[in-house]
């Protein structure tokens, strides 16, 4: 019983984070993301009130870092600061420096997908993720450190 519970749960979590398809949803997930990308272009200013000055480049990254994920599949197993299935971001910034090697290594990892960092919960791989794109979001992962 435990063995089906669990192949369950698995099952459902790499349902849940399956990917983001640019033909799922039609205009209104367009509409959605254009308008996530102005809200997050519009609080510029606060993102660099509340973050400082950043070693990876400043709030530019971290405001593409943010539309990036908001148009993509990451708050479905990841929340800013409550873990979900996925650990929270706040407690992978607290985690790893904001330094170039370990947003090299940490872009890689959410590419490729990964197991072992955060529990038993594997990530779901993102191949079709460009790898500037992925650093980007690693670089906004890292400026939300409390």
């Amino acid at each position: 019983m435990k063995k089906a519970f669990f192949i369950l749960c698995i099952s459902a979590v790499v349902t849940a984070c399956g990917g983001n398809s640019s033909d799922k949803g039609g205009a209104d997930s367009t509409n959605a993301a254009n308008q996530t990308a102005k809200a997050s272009n519009s609080d510029a200013d606060t993102v660099v009130a509340k973050n400082g000055t950043e070693a990876t480049g400043g709030s530019a990254g971290s405001t593409t870092g943010e539309s990036l994920m908001a148009a993509a599949d990451c708050n479905t197993c990841h929340k800013v600061d409550t873990k979900l299935i996925g650990p929270a971001f706040q407690d992978v910034a607290a985690k790893y420096e904001p330094t170039e090697a370990n947003i090299e290594t940490l872009a890689n990892k959410v590419i490729a997908g990964g197991k072992g960092n955060w529990g038993d919960i594997p990530m779901t791989p993102h191949p079709a993720l460009a790898v500037n794109d992925a650093k980007e979001m690693v670089k906004y992962i890292l400026s939300l450190k409390k």
